[in-house]
C-alpha cells in the first residue's frame, strides 16, 4: 500500500482515539501496533517491547523528575509568595505598576520550576487578589499572568526542552541556554506592552505608593535566594561542572534547603510534593514510551523519510516551510496540548526542518514557543483553565484578554526565526 494512504488512515485512527478521550499514550500505542501489524511483517512485540525499554533507559531523562519534584518543593513551601513581595518595590513605579510582577515573578519561578502550568497556578494564586485589592484592571492582570505563566516552558529548566532533548537526541544542556534569550526577549516584550497601557491608561494599572529604599533593600532579601538557586543549576551547565542531571539534584538539594530555611516545609506539603512529582513523571514517562514507540513503527513503514523527501521536492523554500508548520501547530495546539504535539508530530517535521537546513537546536525552541502558543488558546489551554478556577472568570474571558500577549509570543517566534541567532549564540560557546 501507498506510504501516503498509510498515513492517512494512521492519522486518522490516531485522532479518531484522541477525540474520543482515549490516554494519549494508550492512542499511540495502538497506531504503532496496528501500523507495524498490518502494514508490515515485523514481530511486533519483539520490537516495539525494546523500544519501549530504551525510550526511558536514559541517563538525561533523570533530570526530568528532579526537576518537577524542585518546583513542587517550591510551590508547596510558598517561596513565590516572597517573590512578590521582594519584586514589588523594584518595579512598583515603572508605568503599568505591580503589573510586571505577573511577568517579573513568572520568569523567576519558571526558571526553577520548568513548568508552565505550575508557574501560571503559583503566581497567579498570589498576583490575582493582591491586584484586584488595589483596582487594577482585571482583563490586564489576566492576559498577563496568561502570558507570563508560558515562560515556564521556555526558561529552562524546562521540562518541554528536556522532552524535546530526549526525543530529538540534542543536547539538554544546549538547548537550556539556547531559550534563555528568546525567554528573556518574550518577557522583556511583555513588559514593554503593560508599560505602553499603563503609560496610556494609568487608570487600568495605577501606581502603588511609593517605596523608600529600606523597602527595596529589605525585598532582596527575599528574590536573592532564589535567584542565586537559579545561578547554581543553569550556571553549572553554562560553565560545565556539571549534566542538566546533576544540576537537577542541586537545585533539589538546594530547594529543599530554603524550604527549611523559611520553616515553611511541613511533613504533609513535603509528602504532597512527592506524590506530585511522581504523578507527573509517570505521566509524562508514559506519552514519551508512546511516542517511541509510534516513531519506530512510523520509520519502519517509512513515513518520516517519505514526507521529508515530498516536501523538500516541493522547493517551498525554508522560511515558507516554517510558516506552514507555525500554522499547522497553531491549529494542532487548538486540540492537544504541549506534550503531545511534541511527540506526536517530531518523529514527522524534525527529519523535513533539518532537510532545509535548520538546526534541531534551533527547532526545539520554535517548537517550545508553539506549544507555549497552545497554552493559552481555547479550547484546551491549560493556562486558562487554572486562571479560570483562580479568579472565577470564563475560559473565553481570560483567552481574549491574553490575545495580545500571544501576538507577542508570535511577534518573538518570527524575530528568532529571521535571527536564528538569537538562540544559538549562547550554545555555541558552551
Amino acid at each position: 500500500m501507498d506510504v501516503g494512504v498509510i498515513t492517512v488512515i494512521l492519522l486518522a485512527l490516531l485522532f479518531a482515539l484522541l477525540g474520543l478521550g482515549v490516554w494519549v499514550f494508550v492512542s499511540l500505542l495502538v497506531v504503532a501496533v496496528v501500523g507495524v501489524h498490518v502494514f508490515t511483517t515485523a514481530p511486533v512485540l519483539g520490537v516495539l517491547g525494546q523500544i519501549a525499554w530504551n525510550s526511558v533507559d536514559s541517563w538525561s531523562l533523570a533530570a526530568l523528575p528532579l526537576f518537577i519534584f524542585m518546583g513542587e518543593l517550591l510551590f508547596r513551601s510558598r517561596i513565590s509568595e516572597r517573590l512578590f513581595e521582594g519584586i514589588s518595590p523594584w518595579i512598583g513605579r515603572l508605568p503599568g505598576g505591580l503589573l510586571h510582577t505577573n511577568v517579573v515573578a513568572s520568569s523567576l519561578f519558571a526558571a526553577i520550576s520548568g513548568s508552565s502550568v505550575a508557574t501560571a497556578a503559583t503566581i497567579g494564586k498570589i498576583n490575582v487578589p493582591e491586584l484586584k485589592r488595589r483596582n487594577y484592571s482585571e482583563r490586564l492582570t489576566l492576559g498577563s499572568l496568561a502570558g507570563a505563566g508560558t515562560l515556564g516552558f521556555l526558561i529552562p529548566p524546562s521540562i518541554m526542552l528536556i522532552i524535546y532533548g530526549v526525543l530529538a537526541e540534542v543536547s539538554i544542556g544546549q538547548l537550556f541556554i539556547g531559550g534563555i534569550v528568546p525567554g528573556a526577549l518574550l518577557a522583556l516584550g511583555f513588559m514593554l506592552f503593560l508599560g505602553v497601557v499603563g503609560a496610556l491608561r494609568p487608570d487600568l494599572a495605577p501606581p502603588p505608593p511609593s517605596y523608600s529604599w529600606r523597602n527595596r533593600l529589605r525585598g532582596l532579601v527575599d528574590i536573592l535566594p532564589v535567584a542565586l538557586l537559579i545561578v547554581a543549576v543553569l550556571g553549572s551547565i553554562y560553565a560545565g561542572i556539571a549534566t542538566p542531571t546533576e544540576s537537577a539534584a542541586i537545585g533539589v538539594l538546594g530547594a529543599f534547603l530554603l524550604a527549611l530555611a523559611y520553616r515553611t516545609l511541613t511533613p504533609k506539603n513535603f509528602m504532597e510534593a512527592v506524590l506530585g512529582s511522581v504523578r507527573t513523571t509517570c505521566m509524562i514517562g508514559m506519552i514519551i514510551v508512546g511516542a517511541a514507540v509510534l516513531s519506530t513503527a512510523m520509520g519502519y513503514l517509512g513515513i518520516p523519510r517519505t514526507l521529508a523527501s515530498w516536501v523538500v521536492s516541493l522547493d517551498l523554500g525554508a522560511y515558507v516551510l516554517i510558516l506552514v508548520l507555525a500554522v499547522f501547530y497553531l491549529m494542532l495546539g487548538l486540540f492537544l496540548d504541549g506534550i503531545s504535539m511534541i511527540v506526536v508530530t517530531l518523529p514527522i517535521t524534525l527529519p523535513i526542518v533539518t532537510a532545509v537546513g535548520f538546526d534541531p537546536l534551533w527547532f526545539g525552541v520554535f517548537l517550545v514557543l508553539m506549544v507555549e502558543a497552545a497554552q493559552i488558546t481555547p479550547p484546551v489551554g491549560l493556562n486558562l483553565f487554572v486562571l479560570s478556577g483562580i479568579s472565577g472568570k470564563s475560559v473565553g474571558y481570560i483567552a481574549v484578554a491574553a490575545i495580545p500577549f500571544f501576538l507577542i509570543l508570535i511577534l518573538i517566534t518570527a524575530v528568532i526565526t529571521a535571527f536564528p541567532d538569537l538562540v544559538l549564540y549562547l550554545p555555541r560557546l558552551m
